[in-house]
Parts: structure tokens; sequence; C-alpha cells
């Protein structure tokens, strides 16, 4: 019997019309059957400070603990200023302090982002891979999904209506989803 990978997947913006939540759900319908998908809500967690590591908050204490549940993440990120939201590199920390206890150590991750502009989220994109780098995520690096968002593509509910972009999507969904059983199955999750 197949296995089914559970995948935790950030959204990195907390608006409530985010194109990358539109993206998200296009992702979900385009992706393999075996992968099953949880958000992993990042808009209540307080400002991360080492103060806290002796005593989490119970909203960090979630996000750790839906990060540890997780087979897989995958983030789904604008580009703010050249880089990731505050409010996604502020759930990375959470995740992955106190030291000695990163929540992404080993996970396979994918990134992916939309944009209005022409380059997608490429400097966001490279931001997020040199933090979970660091945080000794295995990457997904190839493809790499740059994507230009545009209404007239994705419906609110992640219908994709351009086969091309469609198509592209279902690919990168499918090597992610090979990605996820490559590492896991030499890097099994605890």
């Amino acid at each position: 019997m197949a296995r089914t990978y559970e995948v935790g997947y950030f959204v990195g913006s907390l608006s409530s019309t985010s194109i990358n939540r539109v993206l998200s759900r296009a992702l979900i319908r385009l992706a393999p059957e075996d992968l099953r998908f949880t958000e992993i809500p990042i808009a209540n967690v307080p400002l991360y400070s080492p103060d806290f590591d002796s005593d989490f908050p119970a909203e960090a204490t979630a996000l750790k603990a839906a990060v540890s549940r997780s087979d897989a993440v995958l983030f789904v990120t604008p580009e703010y200023n050249r880089s990731i939201p505050g409010a996604l590199k502020n759930a990375i920390d959470w995740a992955s302090r106190p030291w000695g206890q990163n929540s992404f150590h080993h996970i396979p991750a994918g990134v992916i982002g939309a944009s209005i502009g022409a380059i997608g989220t490429a400097m966001a994109q490279q931001s997020l891979r040199a933090v979970l780098s660091f945080c000794n995520a295995r990457q997904l690096t190839s493809p790499e999904a740059y994507i230009h968002y545009s209404p007239e593509v994705f419906a609110s509910d992640g219908e994709v209506t351009d086969e091309n972009t469609a198509a592209f999507l279902r690919d990168y969904m499918a090597e992610f989803r090979d990605h996820v059983e490559r590492v896991l199955t030499v890097l099994p999750r605890a």
C-alpha cells in the first residue's frame, strides 16, 4: 500500500487577500494524491525572544508540534522588501528553537511563491533558502518556481485556468513529492 505524506505548509503572508494563499490552494489541487496538506498558522505567534526558550507560549508550542508532526514542509511566500515577510521568519525562529531542538532538522522542504512582479519571489526565496540551510532542512532545489501571479490565471478557489501554468505547478508538486520520498527514505522522521 502506498504511503501518504503529511505536508505542513506555511503561507508567508498574513493578508486576508494573499495571492500566495491562492497559490497554496492551487498547489494543493494539483498535488499528487498521496500528499495530505495541513496549514501551519503563523498569524498569532508572538515575536520570538530567547527569554521564552525555557517556557514557550502555547502558540509557539503548537507551531513546533505541527512541524514535528509533518513529514515535509512547503513554504508559499511573498516577497517583502527583497526578502521574506517578518511573520514567516518569526515562525521559523520559533520552530528552530531552543538551541538543539530544531524542528526543521532534516525535514524535506519546498519553497515557492507568487508575485505580481516579473521576477516572482526570487529574492525572497533566496533569503528563505539561506535560513532553511542553516536550519538543516533538506530543500528541493530544482525546479525553482517563481510564479508571476495574474487573477486571470488563478481563481480564488485555487483553480488554474491556464494549462501551461497548471502543468508547471503539477510538475513542481510531483517533483516535491518525489523529493519528500527520497529524503525520508534516507532520513526518516522520528
